[in-house]
Order: C-alpha cells, then sequence, then structure tokens
C-alpha cells in the first residue's frame, strides 16, 4: 500500500463490499435447492476444478476462477437458478512431501532450522519414507545415492513457508499433512468470500480419506469403472519419480505437466572390430572375454535402417558402459551397451539393464566413463543395412539430454546426416581432426521412394534448397519436416522384406522384427525434462500398477460422441480436446505415497489426484445434504452417516438404479426419504452446463472429465458435459508471476490493494482467449478510481432527480431519442459478449462505451439539461449490465442509492426501450461525433497555418454539407460497386481496378493522379462509400439541431450550417457526402459592458465580445451561457441607454423608476463596430438609426436577473 494514492478512495469501496457481502451472507442469496414443483425453473450449474490446499490462492487462480462467476452472474441476470458448489483439492503427495520435507528439515537442522550456506551444504536425502516396493518396478533396488536424494530447487521449505508469513512456531505444525488440511481450505473460502464469489458455500468440501463421505463417493465411482472394464492391473510405461518411488502423474509435477512416455527404437550398432584407441579405452572396463558392445541408437524411423551409412557419436561426451539384462540363454555372450547416463537411468526401471545395476552405481561419480572420441573410426555392424561395415562418426549436435547419446545415420532420408557427411568430405581439417578417412564416408542408400522427390529425398531437398553446412538450422528444419512428413505418408519402401508397401502400414512391422531378432530394443523417456515436486529428475518406468485403458476404442468412441456434443467455445480449444483423444492410451491411476482415497479392491495403493477428480461434480449435488461442514465430521440434515453411503446407495442416487436399495442389510441404508431427496437434487442439477479452467488442464484432467463421465453414465449422454471453457494463463504486468522474482500477487493482498470490484473488473479486461492474458496493476487502480468516481456521480444524479433539477417531460428531438438508442444498442451488444463469455468485450462495450455515451449525453445537453427519466434508466441499466463484474458496487448504489427493494442479485437483464433498434439515430449520433472530430482536427490545422507565436483562436465558422461527389469519385464508384459485385462482395486487387478505372473519362487532369488514392481511402472504409443504403442520415438536419452543441465543443462565438450548393463561391473538392466541410476564422470584436440595474440583487456589471453583424439574439445566447440563472423563457430584457454614453455614465436608479430611460432591443437588431473608435452601434433589424450601444442594460421582467 506504501506510495499509493487514493487510499480514501480504496478504503470506502473496501467499507461497502464488506457491508455488501454481510448483506448477502444474512440473506444467503448464493444457497440454492433444487425446484422440485410441477414447472421447475431452469437451471445453471457451474464448477471449477478445485485448488490444491498448500497455500493461498494467487492471480492465477482467479483469472480462471472469474470467468465462473461472471458466467454465472450473467446466467441469473436470464432468469436461471444458477449454481456454483466449490471444493478443496488435498488428494495427492504434494501436501504429504511437503510436510516430510519440513520434518526432515527439523532433522537434519534443528528447530527452528539453522541453513548452512548454500556452498556448504550436504547433500541430504529427501522423504526416504518407503522401501523400494519389489512388486512395483521391474527394477529399483538398491539405495538411492546422495546425489539422485538432493533437492532440485536451492529454496527450503521451511523458507517457502516462511514466506507464506507463517512464524517458525507455526511452520513447525505443517509437519503434519493434517494440519494442512485443517489450515488452508479456512483460508481459501475466506479469501473467496472476500471476493464476492457466487458460490452456495454448503456445498464445498475437501477430498481425500479424511472426509469420510467424499472416500465412500470415489470408492463407488472406482467401483463402477473396473466393473465396466475400464480399470486394469499390469505392467504399463509411466513417467515415474525414482526419489518418490511411484508413478509421477501431472499433479505431482514442478515442472513438465502433460509431458508423457516417449517411444524410441534403440538400434544396437556391434563395435566389429575397435580401433586401437578405443581397444585400450575398453580394456579398462574388463569386459568378460566374448563380451559383446553395442553403441545403441534411438530413432523414431525403424522403418529406414535399411539405408544406415554409420553412426554418429559425440566426441566429448562421456558414455557408460553398461550391461543388459539376461535373456535366459546361458550359451549366449554378455551384452553391453554405450549409451549416456541419462538414458541409462531410464533403462535401469525398464528391464533394459543387468540385475547388477543400480541406481547408485549408475550415478556413482566414481564410476568409469567411456569418452565419444576413443570410438570415432571404429568400424561396427548395423542392422538391415547392406553395407558390412559401417563406421562411428563424430557429430558436434548430438545432445546428452535427449536419446543415448547415439545416433544412426540415413543420409538418404534424414538431411541432418546428410549434411553433416557432406561437412565431413569437404572440410580436410574436420576428418583430420578426428582420425577419419575418406573410406569411411559411405554414399547414402535408396531405401525409399517418395513421388514428389524420388528415392534419395533428403539428398535431392537439400541440394534444392542449396544448405551449405550443419549451421543452415531453418532450411534443415523446412526440409526436415517436409522430407519425413512425405515419407512417412506417401513413401513407399524399396528394399528389404517389406519392398512395395507404405511406410506407414510397415513402421511397427519393422520395429517388431528388429526387437524379435534381437536387433533392436523398445525404450521410453519422457518427452521432455519433468521434476517432481521433491525435485527428482523423473524417468520412464515400467510399472505394475493398475491403470484406465484410455486407448480403449470403445471408450475413446463414446468420448468423441461426448466431444461432439460439447461447447468449447473456441475451434483451438476443440482440436486440443481432439488431439489429446488421438495420443491418449493409458493412465495410471494408483500410486503408494501421499494422500486420498485407497483402491477399495487393492488398499495398498492410493487413488492418484487426476483419477479421483473426474466425476466429483455429481458429489456437489448431495454434498449439502451429508455434512455440514468441509470435513465430513459433522452429518447434515438427513441425519445419514458414511457406512450409509454404499455403492448401491450411490447408484439409487445419481440415477444408474431406478430401485432403491432395500433396507435388510447392516449398515440400513439411508431413509427413503432421504434418499429421494438426494436423487431429486442430482436429477435437477445434472449435468455441468459450464466447467471452466486453464488450458493446461485440456490434455489431461478435462479429457478425463469426458472419458469419465461417459463411462459412468454410459447410456443417458443427457447427464454428459455441456460446456468447457478453457482460457490462457495470466501475466502480471506482462511478465510471468514468480516468487522469487517478486512479480506475485495472492488473492487476499489483491483485494486489500484493489478492492474485490476493482480486482474484478481488472480481471475481466485483462483477456480472453486461449492466449495469455495480462493482468495490469495500474489498470486495476484505474478500474478503483473510476468505480468510485461512478459511484459518486450516481449519488449527485440521484440527488439531482430527487430533488427536480433535471428536466423532466417530452423528450427532444435528438439527444433524448439518441442516448436511448445508444443505451438499447449496448444491451443487446453487452448480451451477447456475455453468452460468448467474452469478457473483455462486456468491459469494452457495457462499461466503457455506455459511460462514453452517457458523456455524450452530457456534453449535447449541457444546455438543455438532463432528462432525469433517461438518467435514472441509463444508472440502471449500466448497473445491471455491470453487476456480474462488480456485484458490491452496483448492488450498494441499487439498494442504498436508488433505493430498490431488493438485491442487484436478484433482478433480470435490462429489456430494451424499443422493441426495434433505431439504427437510424445511432448512425446519425456517429455521423455528429465523427464530423465534429474532423472538424477539431481542421481547427488545429487552422492555429498551424498562423506564424504567430501566440496564434489566435477561431472566433466563426462555417459548415457546408455535401450532397454529392465530384464527378470522377461518383464514376469510380460506381466501378467499384460493380467489381464488388462481380467479385462476390469483395474488392478485387489494386491492378485489376487500375485497369477498369483507367479508361473513365471523368479522369482527366489532376484528377487522374487522385483516383488510387481515393480507391485506397475506399477499400479502407467500404461500408461507407459503397452501402447500398442511402440518404439515412440527414446530414444538415443533424448538424443544425446539434448547432450549440458543436459551436460549444468548437469554442467558436458564431456558427453557420448551410448546403454546399448554397455557397457563394466555389469550395474545394474534399467534402463529400457524410464528410462535411467547416471553414474557420478569427474576426475582429469589441466588448460590451452589460449592467442589471435591478437593486439588491447578486449580479454585477459583466462584459461580453460582439462582433460585426452579430443580432441581439446571439448577444443575449452568448449573456445566457455567461450567466447560469437566466432561462431560454423569453424573460430577458436587453436594452440600449436612451441617452447614450452620457446617460450611462450617470448611476442607474432602480429600473422601476427609470424605465424612460432605457429603449428595448429587438431581437432581429444587429450589433456594428468603430474599430477606430472602440465603439459598439446597434441597428434596427430593418436598418433604422443607428445607436451607441457599448453599454446595455439587461434584467429579467423588472426582476433580477
Amino acid at each position: 500500500m506504501e506510495g499509493r494514492k487514493g487510499t480514501k478512495k480504496l478504503q470506502e469501496l473496501l467499507e461497502i463490499q464488506r457491508a455488501v457481502q454481510a448483506q448477502w451472507e444474512a440473506e444467503r442469496i448464493f444457497e440454492l435447492d433444487a425446484d422440485t414443483g410441477p414447472e421447475p425453473q431452469e437451471k445453471y450449474m457451474v464448477t471449477f476444478p478445485y485448488p490444491y490446499m498448500n497455500g493461498q490462492l494467487h492471480l492465477g487462480h482467479v483469472f480462471s476462477l472469474s470467468k465462473n462467476e461472471f458466467a454465472i452472474g450473467f446466467e441469473r441476470l436470464r432468469g436461471k437458478r444458477a449454481l456454483w458448489p466449490f471444493g478443496l483439492h488435498c488428494t495427492g503427495m504434494p501436501i504429504k512431501a511437503s510436510a516430510d520435507k519440513l520434518a526432515r528439515e527439523v532433522e537434519l537442522y534443528g528447530y527452528p532450522p539453522q541453513f548452512p550456506a548454500q556452498d556448504e551444504e550436504e547433500e541430504a536425502a529427501a522423504e526416504p519414507a518407503e522401501s523400494v516396493d519389489p512388486n512395483a518396478v521391474n527394477k529399483a533396488k538398491g539405495k538411492r545415492s546422495k546425489a539422485a536424494a538432493k533437492s532440485g530447487g536451492a529454496s527450503h521449505q521451511w523458507d517457502i513457508m516462511r514466506t507464506m508469513g507463517l512464524t517458525d512456531a507455526q511452520i513447525r505444525l505443517f509437519t503434519s499433512p493434517a494440519h494442512w488440511l485443517r489450515h488452508f481450505p479456512p483460508l481459501c473460502v475466506r479469501d473467496l468470500k472476500s471476493l464476492g464469489v457466487k458460490v452456495d458455500w454448503r456445498r464445498s468440501f475437501i477430498t481425500t480419506d479424511a472426509n469420510p463421505y467424499y472416500d465412500a463417493f470415489v470408492r463407488w465411482h472406482f467401483f463402477r469403472l473396473r466393473d465396466s472394464g475400464r480399470v486394469k492391473f499390469g505392467k504399463r510405461y509411466t513417467v515415474f519419480s525414482p526419489r518418490d518411488q511411484q508413478p509421477c502423474m501431472d499433479h505431482d509435477r514442478s515442472s513438465g505437466e502433460g509431458v508423457g512416455p516417449q517411444e524410441y527404437t534403440l538400434i544396437k550398432i556391434e563395435l566389429a572390430a575397435p580401433t586401437a584407441t578405443a581397444a585400450k579405452a575398453l580394456s579398462a572396463f574388463d569386459l568378460p572375454k566374448g563380451a559383446r558392445v553395442f553403441l545403441v541408437a534411438g530413432t523414431l524411423r525403424p522403418e529406414t535402417m535399411y539405408g544406415q551409412t554409420n553412426c554418429w557419436i559425440h566426441p566429448d561426451i562421456n558414455y557408460l558402459v553398461v550391461p543388459t539384462a539376461s535373456t535366459g540363454d546361458a550359451a549366449a555372450a554378455v551384452e553391453y551397451l554405450v549409451c549416456t547416463r541419462r538414458s541409462a537411468r531410464n533403462m535401469l526401471y525398464q528391464g533394459i539393464l543387468a540385475d547388477s545395476e543400480t541406481l547408485e552405481s549408475i550415478e556413482s561419480p566414481a564410476r568409469r566413463r567411456l569418452r565419444g572420441a576413443d570410438l570415432i573410426g571404429c568400424p561396427a555392424r548395423a542392422p538391415l543395412t547392406p553395407y558390412e561395415r559401417v563406421y562411428v562418426l563424430p557429430m558436434m549436435t548430438i545432445k546428452e539430454t535427449k536419446g543415448t547419446g547415439v545416433v544412426t545415420s540415413v543420409p538418404s532420408d534424414a538431411p541432418d546426416d546428410f549434411v553433416a557427411l557432406q561437412d565431413l568430405r569437404q572440410k580436410a581439417a574436420l576428418r583430420d581432426k578426428f582420425g577419419v578417412t575418406m573410406d569411411m564416408l559411405l554414399d547414402p542408400l535408396p531405401i525409399i521412394d517418395i513421388p514428389e522427390l524420388g528415392d534419395l529425398a533428403a539428398v535431392t531437398l537439400a541440394k534444392e534448397m542449396k544448405i551449405q553446412s550443419q549451421n543452415d538450422r531453418e532450411k534443415l528444419d523446412l526440409v526436415k519436416e517436409r522430407v519425413y512428413k512425405l515419407g512417412f505418408y506417401d513413401g513407399v519402401l524399396k528394399v528389404g522384406e517389406f519392398a512395395g508397401s507404405r511406410v506407414q502400414d510397415v513402421k511397427k512391422r519393422v520395429q517388431q522384427q528388429l526387437v524379435d531378432t534381437r536387433q533392436a530394443i523398445v525404450y521410453m523417456e519422457p518427452e521432455k525434462e519433468v521434476r517432481s515436486r521433491s525435485g527428482d529428475d523423473c524417468v520412464v518406468a515400467l510399472c505394475d500398477q493398475w491403470y484406465l485403458d484410455y486407448g480403449d476404442p470403445g471408450w475413446k468412441a463414446i468420448a468423441r460422441r461426448a466431444l461432439e456434443q460439447l461447447n468449447t467455445f473456441s475451434e483451438e480449444v476443440r482440436n486440443n480436446f481432439a488431439a489429446t483423444l488421438e495420443w491418449l492410451v493409458e493412465h495410471a491411476c494408483s500410486r503408494s505415497f501421499g494422500l486420498g482415497t485407497r483402491l477399495p479392491w487393492d488398499p495398498q495403493y492410493l487413488i492418484e489426484s487426476l483419477s479421483d477428480s473426474t466425476v466429483y461434480m455429481a458429489y456437489y449435488t448431495v454434498c449439502h445434504l451429508l455434512h455440514k461442514d468441509l470435513y465430513g465430521m459433522q452429518p447434515g440434515e438427513l441425519g445419514v452417516t458414511p457406512d450409509q453411503m454404499t455403492p448401491d446407495v450411490w447408484d439409487y442416487i445419481f440415477c444408474l438404479s431406478d430401485r432403491p436399495p432395500v433396507r435388510d442389510r447392516h449398515p440400513l441404508p439411508p431413509s427413503l426419504e432421504a434418499m429421494e431427496r438426494m436423487r431429486a437434487e442430482f436429477s435437477y442439477w445434472y449435468p455441468v452446463d459450464l466447467r471452466t479452467s486453464g488450458k493446461d488442464l485440456v490434455p489431461n484432467h478435462l479429457t478425463y472429465y469426458l472419458y469419465n463421465h461417459c463411462s459412468v453414465w454410459a447410456d443417458r449422454p443427457d447427464l454428459w458435459p455441456r460446456a468447457v471453457r478453457a482460457n490462457g494463463h495470466v501475466l502480471l504486468n506482462g511478465e510471468k508471476m514468480s516468487k522469487s522474482t517478486g512479480n506475485f500477487l495472492t488473492l487476499e493482498d489483491a483485494i486489500e490493494k484493489f478492492s474485490a470490484d476493482g480486482l474484478r473488473l481488472a480481471l475481466a479486461d485483462a483477456g480472453d482467449g486461449v492466449e495469455d492474458a495480462n493482468f495490469v496493476e495500474k489498470m486495476a487502480d484505474s478500474s478503483l478510481l473510476r468505480l468510485y468516481q461512478f459511484a459518486e456521480w450516481v449519488k449527485e444524479m440521484a440527488a439531482a432527480c430527487a430533488a427536480g433539477q433535471l428536466r423532466s417531460g417530452d423528450w427532444n428531438d435528438f439527444s433524448d431519442p439518441a442516448f436511448a438508442a445508444e443505451i438499447d444498442a449496448i444491451i443487446g451488444q453487452a448480451y451477447d459478449f456475455y453468452a460468448k463469455m467474452l469478457y473483455k468485450e462486456v468491459v469494452k462495450t457495457g462499461v466503457f462505451e455506455l459511460m462514453a455515451a452517457r458523456d455524450r449525453y452530457m456534453q449535447l445537453c449541457a444546455d438543455s439539461g438532463l432528462h432525469s427519466g433517461l438518467i435514472i434508466r441509463y444508472i440502471e441499466v449500466q448497473l445491471v449490465i455491470m453487476s456480474p463484474l462488480c456485484p458490491h458496487i452496483s448492488d450498494h448504489l441499487w439498494r442504498n442509492v436508488l433505493n430498490k427493494p431488493s438485491s442487484i442479485l436478484r433482478e433480470r437483464w435490462p429489456v430494451p426501450s424499443s422493441p426495434e433498434l433505431n439504427q437510424t439515430l445511432l448512425d446519425e449520433l456517429r455521423y455528429l461525433f465523427d464530423s465534429c472530430h474532423e472538424f477539431r482536427l481542421r481547427a488545429d490545422k487552422f492555429l498551424g497555418r498562423q506564424k504567430s507565436k501566440e496564434p489566435v483562436q477561431p472566433t466563426h465558422g462555417a459548415i457546408w454539407v455535401v450532397k454529392s461527389f465530384p464527378a470522377w469519385q461518383a464514376a469510380i464508384l460506381d466501378v467499384l460497386k460493380k467489381l464488388q459485385t462481380e467479385n462476390g462482395g469483395q474488392l478485387p486487387d489494386n491492378k485489376t481496378i487500375a485497369m477498369r478505372v483507367q479508361s473513365l473519362s471523368e479522369l482527366k487532369g489532376k484528377a487522374a493522379k487522385k483516383a488510387m488514392p481515393f480507391v485506397a481511402m475506399v477499400k479502407e472504409q467500404p461500408e461507407k462509400y459503397l452501402s447500398t443504403k442511402k440518404g439515412l442520415v440527414d446530414e444538415l438536419r443533424v448538424l443544425r439541431s446539434n448547432a450549440d452543441y458543436l459551436r460549444r465543443t468548437l469554442k467558436l462565438e458564431s456558427l453557420t450550417i448551410d448546403l454546399a450548393d448554397n455557397s457563394p463561391t466555389p469550395l474545394p473538392e474534399e467534402g463529400t457526402p457524410g464528410q462535411p466541410l467547416i471553414f474557420y476564422s478569427a474576426e475582429p470584436s469589441l466588448p460590451v459592458t452589460l449592467i442589471n440595474p435591478v437593486p439588491s440583487n447578486g449580479l454585477f456589471s459583466l462584459q461580453s465580445a460582439v462582433f460585426a453583424g452579430d443580432s441581439v439574439a446571439i448577444l443575449e445566447s452568448r449573456l445566457r451561457r455567461a450567466t447560469r440563472g437566466i432561462p431560454a423563457d423569453g424573460s430577458l430584457k436587453l436594452s440600449r441607454f436612451v441617452g447614450g454614453a452620457a446617460a450611462a455614465r450617470s448611476v442607474p436608479k432602480p429600473v422601476a423608476d427609470t424605465v424612460s430611460e432605457f429603449a428595448a432591443l429587438p431581437a432581429g437588431a444587429v450589433f456594428q463596430l468603430d474599430a477606430e473608435q472602440r465603439t459598439v452601434f446597434v441597428v434596427d433589424q430593418n436598418g433604422g438609426a443607428k445607436h451607441w450601444a457599448s453599454q446595455l442594460a439587461y434584467w429579467l421582467d423588472g426582476k433580477a436577473a
């Protein structure tokens, strides 16, 4: 708060929101039960992925959930019973891992922990809570090394907790996972209530078996999945944390969400006759006699192995030499693999390596390494290639973090391989450096025929693109993409057993043949780096586990049906869902560490956090009847106990069975009345009408959400999800949020900084769609100020209306109906944007543009006054449209200023004042303000043309309305209209237009040069110049009816408006229909002193400028503007002194006594100026006598003016 201005305004808004929230709570305004009447009211149920309870909510959470908040506010206005329940997620390992970290830090560093400096800190194992389960992974034995256990982050968990404002004594309590469940959920509820979310908090709960009711629900869900064959058991590849000794799902990761296993085929390239250097290097490994050494090259294209010419290795990588698992054949020689440490770490957990290998042995710093450079030049035997020998060659672009560090080479179909070989061929120094000879560089082999590219596709395209070296990265990437795509889809094998077959048909068959003949190994690793929340670098492991078979064709087909009927609000989101359905196969649903529900038929396992959170929205419908508190410790109004909620009871409640459980067992099921009540709640509220979320949950949680709903309710598509709205991430002031950089904002802090409504308005304005949005603190400050100023204006207007200070009665001819039409138009536009969940557009239209319409109306009515009925109408509409976004200030003004009897949250969407939108009025209004904008620009040019240091402001203006285009422009427009019709409603390119325009006879002289610039202007605004709707705006009438506004806003003393055809002199061609001309002049003037001779009034003499030719009526108008108390009702009396200057010099007596001393001036009398004598004269309108008029008297029917 330090350094921020306007804290008084902030405090006032905070007081308003607290008062309004207290009123809502007292009225229980968001608590809704099922409507069980004969004609139930339409419902709308929204849900949001329950946030994880390991900290307070931050801006990222709030940005996503604000979409729900705005949607439910809008649906209430549409007359629906809109329900938002809200759960709190505690399942998974983050809480348990963090609690264990705290306990370990106390164990290592005392209480409170005294952490050593970073460079002195000892490596310490974290969470060694569970011994390795021999049934959990194929290979996971031995002690974990200190290096493996070392935390990936620099911060200690204790320090992280301190950043939350907790004391050491408070932090110590968090060594128990149960304390996390007690501490953070109430804070989440508190902060969301402070935001004013429309949540029915009766329908809230925490997950895990700490809540026995929810625990029973999850067990029921998994029984149903098992019964339908969705849950299976077996060895499956999964991303796995060696430190935690269990699968690492998305919610368990600190980085790498959405990353899955990537399959490679490891090609076994056997060293045939090691060079002297290689033999010496290998001798240090004490390999058994007869051992075979293979370089294992990871490839995604096993079908191209027919074309191997060499293998690549990085000279500077230090490789491991690891023994493989026994084949069971006693006669078989022992095989060793050359690969990187990282890939060996993955192989260890996939049953590829010998039993003697452990994680500790692989990661030991003392383990011997084989330098890549020592293997360069070795001959080798590669499978499938016709070359008897290929050679090991150097490649500097190989990455140690991808694959095995060994790459096979197929230059016919791999551009990188061909170009790397060319580099070696053409650079003798490079060959000499690594001892490579020309005979080692074998020619590419034609193996795949591609219709467009031939049978040496990579060679052909590399030459076509003139790729010079491996540094031509951009060209190489383009060629690579094209060759791989065409080769896979259109390529046909020319060689081998599968010659004549399409590549895409035999890819898996070639791989299987290589594996079956022990020439290759199937190997997996994470697609990208994945780090667990415990700081571990994850691997892919072959685990015994329970998994959900999302790859089942039948299940996938029904999930596609669910997607077809789902509203995603965006094709990008729909495509993301569709892509996920293509690749998604299996998902591990069990784990052995963390918090959650035990798998009911195999309780040694917990159900992981992405699997217990797919159909819990059904639980929302009944949880308020089951328990009163978050934790399920207090039974609800039905008196049902957790043990009564057996699977058959859930089946009946959730409409999977029409027969209620028989009450002849123990424990007794709930009473029939209780079950019917719960069934009615579910039947009314389900399905979920809208679920909002960040886009990162589409490839996992949201897809599982579809899968599980259409499995549990397979025969009830009407209960499947109806809509999912995914949004991008939110940036804070244009940068990613980060606690370490300080660019971070919790919900609690944001509300205290901007108020709930200021925050909400800024969130709505931050962005829509799936691209990342940007929350700008300056915008939030501006929102706060805007809301405060609006509230003050509403109070001022309401008071003025109550006091009768505003105009009433019939509307005027233009500004009143135009403002009403603008209100109606914005009602429709804002409705559409709300329905499409485009809240940034709602802010722009329903808040900013509606306020701008109000401001325009106030400008137009500055002289005539505002209409009280229209002002109240505007305020009501503005508050209702704003209420989903800013409910606190809206409800406060609605009830306490407009004195409405009930909350604005019970209102309905505003109805337009007219059944049909008056588009003509809107066009006229836009024409008026567009013209005024152009007039101001021309005034700036008028001032810019003056050479004086102090330019003279214009005093007079003449507007000329043009009714037709010049002949050459009209001819061009006719051509463009014809071309537009011929071209399907679109204008063609400029070349085509120019050819048609050049032949016009009207284009002579200067007009010919202006033709194409005019065409360009028309193409920018075709609706303005080529519209078939003509004459909708009566320009002359609009401008003349708003002449006072134009004169006032342009700061002119006099303004004339007429048709250009009536101009006494020719006008330039700049003016066109819809674009009037204006000319300015600065005319000389003299001052007239105006005296009010009426005694006992507060008015004094004043001066006003008079110009030659001004009428008395013009001076009266000028006087009314200068003296606001003078009405425009004809009561103003303007008179000259009969005695001239001499009479004016005498002190005037009261009007009643000296009427004979004044002569009334008729409105049509005209003033003349004598510049030399600096004297003003007035002449009767009929050209009569001229009278001295440098001083005049004024009064209102004998009363003080």
